[in-house]
């Protein structure tokens, strides 16, 4: 069986240089090989075939048969990477931490160790009766983040 390491050595091999990055590896029985690509830029079609030919030319396929399927991370997928969020500022998300609880508003700023997200909230009025719109930010370490997905806007 063809192993993970083996893939990610050769994808970072051919993105040396670039700014594109492996996010997921998945090697099933069979030896159906899934990649899935990002980058700080956009991720192309060009891209992808790229890193699949230079994959295939640099497996034998006379020893060892397999399929490979290399495609983009892709806008549903949770982010994996501290390296995917920064082309995401600006952009709302909704975050699930280790303790289950659910975090949501646009991700306005972020550096190696936590991100902050700006969120409205209703409260009631200081004085007198109803409630006003407040604006807050609330800072949130890397290492609390359980799944980190961007809300997509239809």
């Amino acid at each position: 069986m063809i192993a993970k390491e083996q893939i990610l050595q050769l994808a970072e091999a051919h993105f040396t240089g670039t700014d594109k990055f492996v996010t997921h590896i998945n090697v099933k029985t069979g030896n159906i090989i899934e990649v899935l690509i990002d980058g700080d830029s956009a991720v192309t079609i060009k891209d992808c075939v790229g890193l699949s030919r230079f994959i295939e030319g640099n497996l034998d396929r006379e020893k060892e048969d397999f399929a490979l399927q290399v495609s983009s991370h892709g806008a549903a997928s949770p982010l994996v990477n501290h390296r995917q969020y920064k082309k995401h500022i600006g952009k709302t998300f909704e975050i699930k931490l280790i303790d289950d609880t659910d975090h949501e508003g646009e991700l306005v700023e972020l550096n190696d160790n936590e991100l902050t997200l700006k969120y409205n909230t209703r409260e009631n009025k200081a004085i007198g009766k109803g409630k006003v719109t407040i604006e807050k930010k609330e800072t949130i370490p890397f290492k609390t983040i359980k799944e980190s997905k961007i809300k997509l806007k239809f």
